[in-house]
């Protein structure tokens, strides 16, 4: 959600603060929520560990990390598309927050919707649990969510300029992946010796 409050926020100042630039930046973020579930799933079915999820929270958190790097060009290339000394035609004042929002945001959030199948995945040991343990790791994601629109809604953005609250973000979910790196290794050695 913070990519999605801070995300709508840096596109309005490209695009302007237009009710396109809100319907785009959900759009896709909805949009790739949707499609990194599929996918996640198919990858939990796969036998999903914890070292997968720490390559996708460092996959999600380098992208992260470097859109004040990368996401300004983007958009100012999309803008170049239209001659300057005419009005952009409807069409495209709506269509160009969508792509835009894409090429920025779409990847990133894809892998982040990625992770909840697999971890429940991970926490779900029998069957008869499955509903208990998906509905505790959904709840817990919205309740992050829900966190994370009012923090960068009362707090990050009073504090932080829109490039550092991405960098931050970056850096927490690169944390994130180091956490489970060291929860899979404490966990191997818990596992006992096999038999002989």
């Amino acid at each position: 959600m913070v990519l999605e409050i801070i995300g709508a926020l840096y596109l309005a100042g490209e695009f302007g603060s237009s009710f396109y630039v809100w319907v785009s930046q959900i759009g896709v973020i909805l949009t790739a929520l949707a499609l990194g579930y599929f996918v996640g799933g198919a990858l939990a079915d796969r036998g999903g560990r914890l070292p997968m999820l720490a390559g996708l929270l460092f996959a999600a958190g380098a992208v992260t990390f470097l859109i004040p790097v990368f996401a300004k060009r983007l958009v100012r290339a999309l803008i170049a598309r239209h001659p300057p000394d005419q009005d952009i035609p409807l069409l495209w004042q709506k269509l160009d927050p969508a792509l835009g929002s894409a090429l920025i945001f779409l990847l990133p959030c894809f892998v982040l919707a990625m992770l909840s199948p697999c971890m429940v995945r991970l926490a779900t040991r029998r069957l008869a649990h499955v509903g208990r343990v998906s509905g505790l790791i959904y709840a817990a994601s919205t309740s992050g969510s829900i966190a994370g629109v009012f923090a960068s809604g009362y707090l990050l953005i009073d504090q932080m300029s829109l490039s550092a609250i991405f960098r931050a973000m970056g850096v927490l979910t690169g944390l994130l992946g180091i956490l489970c790196l060291c929860l899979n290794r404490r966990w191997a050695g818990d596992s006992p010796p096999p038999s002989a």
